[in-house]
């Protein structure tokens, strides 16, 4: 018993699940993963799942549209975003839906996060471009996005 004369009950995996949810979308695959750790009993943990999945409280593809958009503000790159929402469990289904409904302009994005970092002007010298490219790269963006972010090939490197 504690001073106020109440014992504290250990939550259910329902409520501990509502208290995520509370705070972001997760995904089925996280979600279950962050039960798991807290050692919920298996059975209670897919109970509480599959009734939160009927009642549209979770949903991998409100969570990957979510997602998406929140690493686009970021300013992270295609690759960078399929990746880290296939490490979250993601269906590649939903995740080509929702790359798709995000339409985003990777180049612009690209040239746009280049510039807040590097600054508008373009270097020529190949260390300091190897330098920006890098940091491209490891923000998402594929190849073809970096050069165009560069003003290289504005023809066709629009694809993810």
């Amino acid at each position: 018993m504690s001073d106020t004369g109440f014992t504290k009950s250990e939550p259910s995996p329902r409520n501990k699940a509502m208290d995520l949810l509370a705070r972001r979308e997760h995904s089925v695959f996280e979600l279950r993963a962050k039960l798991v750790a807290r050692e919920f009993e298996p059975d209670a943990i897919d109970t509480a799942i599959d009734s939160l999945v009927r009642e549209g409280l979770i949903s991998d593809d409100r969570f990957a549209a979510a997602f998406v958009a929140s690493r686009v503000r970021r300013g992270q790159g295609p690759i960078r975003i399929r990746g880290e929402l296939r490490q979250r469990g993601v269906a590649e289904g939903l995740i080509d839906t929702n790359m798709d409904a995000a339409d985003a302009d990777w180049i612009g994005l690209a040239r746009s996060v280049r510039e807040k970092k590097f600054g508008p002007a373009r270097s020529l010298a190949y260390r300091d471009r190897a330098r920006q490219s890098r940091f491209l790269q490891h923000r998402g963006f594929s190849t073809d996005q970096i050069r165009a972010a560069f003003g290289d090939d504005p023809a066709g490197a629009d694809s993810e």
